[in-house]
């Protein structure tokens, strides 16, 4: 594994954040409840009052670190590229922020018998990486294997039931199921326009049978989409869009960036942004050479 690589986004998502965080505590606890009563500098529990009042202002204040920095997880990935390298040094930070606490209150716990701050400073942070490095492991791991899962069940629409017979040559059907596996949309791709992504879950926009613009929300990732339909005339054209080539009617040039308009009044104008330029000017170079920029 390279350190330097960008971190999945199933690692990054508002649900599984809050996943990993209520694993993390599970775990936490029972790791504690095992470990106290081999330790000679933990302090935690819950027999005379000064003791439990403390113990819970530990757990409480952990908890909120733990969600704190979580929330600045989820919002930095807007801001600048999340590797494994950068995930692992924030894990890090969170151990040192929570052994940092644990120290301060055993500081104000007048006993000579838990040791010199130093030492039970390095017990705490050392405990507390395996505290909190194992259940960061196992969700990791989780998460990893739900998404391949997903990828596999969206590739296998050919093997879904239907009505009607086999399909021969390029894509004709979209087959779309959600993060727990299960069937939700199956359409014709003449009739679907773009896929917008909403944090979670995809937007997707396609006409009924009466020509109508319609919207259906399901929980999976745009991400997952992208690698499942790869080669079709879906194509990625910015972090918020995958859009049906095939219904493009104008690409068009704004300043630095290229806009595309598709073929439904109905619909905005949808920008690419640079990473994606490259491949939807590849796109029209390769599939449809009449299709030229249009200046604005």
């Amino acid at each position: 594994m390279k350190l330097n690589k960008r971190l999945p986004e199933y690692l990054l998502g508002k649900y599984q954040l809050i996943g990993t965080v209520t694993f993390i505590v599970l775990f936490a606890i029972v790791f504690l409840n095992i470990y106290i009563p081999f330790s000679t500098t933990a302090w935690l529990g819950l027999g005379n009052s000064t003791t439990f009042i403390k113990t819970l202002l530990f757990v409480g204040v952990s908890i909120i670190i733990l969600i704190a920095s979580r929330m600045m997880m989820y919002q930095s990935k807007e801001l600048f590229k999340l590797t494994y390298l950068t995930y692992a040094l924030w894990c890090i930070g969170e151990s040192l922020a929570i052994a940092g606490l644990y120290s301060w209150i055993t500081n104000s716990i007048e006993t000579a018998i838990l040791g010199e701050p130093e030492e039970f400073f390095h017990k705490a942070f050392m405990y507390g990486s395996i505290a909190l490095g194992v259940p960061n492991i196992i969700a990791g791991m989780y998460l990893s294997i739900v998404d391949k899962n997903n990828t596999i069940k969206l590739m296998s629409y050919e093997n879904v039931i239907t009505e009607e017979g086999p399909v021969e040559g390029p894509l004709k059907k979209i087959t779309l199921f959600d993060n727990s596996g299960a069937l939700k949309l199956s359409l014709n791709i003449e009739s679907l326009y773009y896929i917008e992504s909403d944090d979670n879950y995809i937007k997707v926009w396609y006409t009924d049978n009466k020509g109508e613009l319609r919207q259906y929300m399901l929980r999976c990732r745009l991400k997952t989409v992208e690698e499942s339909f790869k080669g079709s005339s879906l194509v990625r054209c910015n972090r918020k869009y995958i859009v049906n080539i095939d219904k493009v009617e104008v690409l068009r040039k704004e300043s630095d960036a290229y806009v595309l308009d598709l073929d439904n009044e109905m619909i905005p104008s949808i920008p690419v942004t640079k990473t994606y330029t490259d491949i939807v000017l590849a796109h029209f170079t390769e599939q449809q050479p009449l299709l030229d920029p249009i200046e604005s």
